[in-house]
């Protein structure tokens, strides 16, 4: 064989073995365009080529428009509903970006379709939905996951390890501050604040569009642990921009030997996502999304340092989801997760009604 030919044979055969062995690309799809967070995860795409977006399905065609021209994307990537999208696309997933009380019904479309979902925080409006999402969830054996940004921050896993490496001592005291001027204040799409400020479809204001971390925090550093009591107050600040819904909220929550206190508003002067973790013999305060002060039995100061940074696949929302459609990771009481999600919308719920009425609703653990 010539050596020209024998070069073109071993370039062919190469191009032929790289393609048998690249990985497939993982077929997700976008439900909903009315929820802000959308924006942010489009430009993240080209960072994650494994990942294949196939279909966007939203029923407001002026909306569909805005973001085709925005991001330059294909019109034919575009449907008016989630069912006809699923049917034409077939993706693995989808990513459920619609108001809070869209949730439910966008995952029972997909579950029948045995598709996968992953949904903004919080999980649904209420506690009665969060129960139907996991009794479909369970039937058709589709994974139903959550996404919060505090979820990615190395700061809330160096406390977690902490916690559980014992050198904080046992958790007495938490305390999680979330939020920022408000939705108006720091010019939210028109879409978003529409809904976002309507209780129906946010389930509340703050205390839910907020209070939902802090409450997802608490779960997942108790183990899943249902609190005895939940207490909530809410009020409205600036009842002029936001008549319908509260702007502030605090919850309390009591546990047999720790209390969690946790701050949703849309009052804070700046943006923040941040939390104090106290043990009994040492405390943690997390910075922004990479850094810790922590103090410890001994020591006579607090010291700052640098988090650990996260590890692929619990380092983002997207390395997660392939890794649970792969069956690498088991979606299982952590942040993400449903079963911990559950129990978040348990205590929002809670939450809510104590805000209503002043009075503190006692909890029970939830049925398996």
């Amino acid at each position: 064989m010539l050596p020209a030919c024998r070069r073109m044979l071993c370039l062919l055969i190469g191009t032929l073995t790289a393609a048998a062995v690249a990985p497939a690309q993982t077929r997700v799809a976008i439900v909903g365009l009315e929820h802000g967070h959308v924006a942010g995860f489009l430009p993240q795409l080209p960072k994650h080529p494994e990942v294949q977006l196939v279909g966007i399905s939203d029923p407001d065609p002026a909306l569909r428009q805005k973001y085709a021209d925005k991001f330059h994307l294909d019109p034919k990537l575009f449907f008016p509903t989630e069912e006809a999208m699923i049917d034409a696309t077939h993706p693995q997933a989808v990513l459920v970006y619609t108001s809070v009380a869209g949730h439910r019904p966008a995952i029972e479309v997909a579950a029948r379709h045995h598709v996968a979902v992953m949904v903004e925080k919080p999980l649904t409006i209420s506690l009665e939905d969060a129960l139907a999402i996991r009794k479909i969830s369970r039937e058709e054996h589709v994974p139903v996951l959550v996404n919060y940004e505090t979820t990615w921050y190395a700061s809330n896993k160096a406390a977690y390890d902490e916690l559980e490496a014992g050198r904080l001592g046992p958790l007495r005291k938490l305390v999680v501050h979330d939020g920022h001027r408000g939705p108006a204040e720091i010019n939210v799409q028109p879409e978003f604040l529409k809904w976002l400020t309507d209780p129906q479809q946010n389930g509340a204001g703050a205390l839910y569009d907020f209070g939902c971390y802090g409450v997802d925090l608490a779960t997942w550093l108790q183990h899943g642990e249902t609190p005895l009591t939940v207490t909530a107050v809410t009020q409205q600040m600036k009842p002029e921009e936001y008549p319908h819904v509260d702007d502030e909220g605090t919850i309390i929550l009591t546990y047999p030997h720790a209390q969690a206190i946790i701050q949703g508003s849309w009052n804070w002067p700046f943006d923040r996502k941040d939390m104090e973790v106290y043990g009994a013999t040492g405390y943690l305060k997390t910075i922004k999304s990479d850094r810790v002060l922590e103090r410890t039995k001994g020591e006579a100061d607090a010291k700052e340092r640098e988090a650990t940074p996260l590890r692929p696949p619990e380092d983002g929302s997207v390395d997660y989801l392939k890794a649970v459609l792969d069956g690498t990771l088991k979606p299982q009481g952590d942040l993400t997760a449903l079963d911990t999600n559950v129990t978040v919308m348990q205590i929002l719920d809670a939450a809510r009604t104590s805000a209503k009425t002043g009075r503190t609703i006692k909890l029970t653990p939830l049925p398996k």
